[in-house]
């Protein structure tokens, strides 16, 4: 490919703008140098990249010029911007784990008999023992005595004349106490028998438990951006000085203001701060970018 094809875009961008020789001029000076700047890099990044590549076939050479042009149009390469699509993602929000929980162990009270003292002997001394008996001790022994009366043996006093009787007077006793010795004095081993009490103690009835519970990883769907298609470059359609008019401009700067996009001024003067809030309304809009399309005007509602 000659390298004078490599600057059909700029002239054919200069005849478009010559196109319109017998109109109002309505895009400032500065616009005009900064598109003719971004043809002049265009062209000397396509120039760089065939100084490299040998010529290709007619059926590849790349787009020089617009597709279908017609008289008295503009067109421009505008950047398509990438395309994505939104697909769902399966994303883990929390792994697995495991949750460990105890049961705390389970008493009650209970009476509980305990030793006190254990068992054991000790000597100890026991005195004698003695017991008291009742004896009859002979006072006097039995005897017989003469007395005045009658009896089976009797006689007559001499002296008195009185009969005389012989009479058997008993034995005469009394009652003494004596103490009489049972048991001598003597030591003996005493057994001392265990001495318990009765308390109450907290005992466990139930040891504590410790309870392993597994909880499931935690998903979610999330939104995920994939790309469809890589940015590019494009012949569009563009609104320039062959097709406009101030009143277009006007409205353009109007619709642009209404989305939030503040031109500065509604004078109908395409100027940099109109061009500029263009762009970044096509960008935010996923719009191709760099020139004022036709699709730009059409997603503002402005016809022409």
């Amino acid at each position: 490919m000659k390298p004078s094809l490599l600057l059909l875009p700029l002239a054919a961008a200069l005849l478009a703008t010559g196109c319109a020789s017998q109109q109002t001029t309505t895009m400032d000076s500065s616009a005009d140098n900064q598109r003719l700047q971004q043809l002049e890099q265009e062209n000397q990044q396509l120039r760089a990249q065939l100084g490299n590549e040998q010529p290709a076939p007619a059926s590849q050479a790349p787009d020089l010029l617009p597709p279908n042009a017609k008289p008295g149009h503009c067109y421009a390469r505008v950047v398509i911007p990438e395309t994505y699509k939104t697909e769902m993602e399966r994303v883990m929000v929390s792994a697995e784990d495991t949750k460990l929980t105890t049961t705390p162990a389970r008493y009650e009270t209970v009476q509980e008999r305990v030793l006190v003292r254990e068992a054991t002997t000790k000597l100890i001394t026991k005195p004698a023992e003695y017991r008291t008996v009742s004896e009859q001790v002979l006072v006097r022994p039995a005897y017989t005595t003469w007395k005045k009366g009658r009896g089976p043996i009797e006689r007559i006093d001499q002296a008195t004349g009185e009969i005389m009787c012989l009479v058997e007077v008993p034995a005469e006793y009394k009652t003494v106490q004596r103490k009489e010795l049972v048991q001598p004095e003597r030591v003996e081993e005493v057994a001392i028998p265990a001495e318990y009490k009765t308390i109450e103690v907290v005992k466990q009835v139930a040891p504590p438990q410790t309870h392993k519970q597994v909880i499931p990883a935690q998903y979610r769907d999330v939104p995920k951006q994939v790309k469809v298609t890589n940015a590019d470059m494009e012949w569009r359609e563009i609104l320039c000085e062959t097709n406009t008019t101030p009143d277009v401009v006007r409205r353009l700067q109007q619709a642009l203001k209404n989305e939030g996009y503040d031109p500065t001024w509604v004078d109908g003067v395409y100027g940099s701060r109109t061009r500029a809030a263009v762009i970044a309304y096509q960008k935010d809009n996923n719009l191709p970018s760099g020139q004022l399309t036709m699709r730009t005007l059409n997603e503002l509602g402005v016809k022409l």
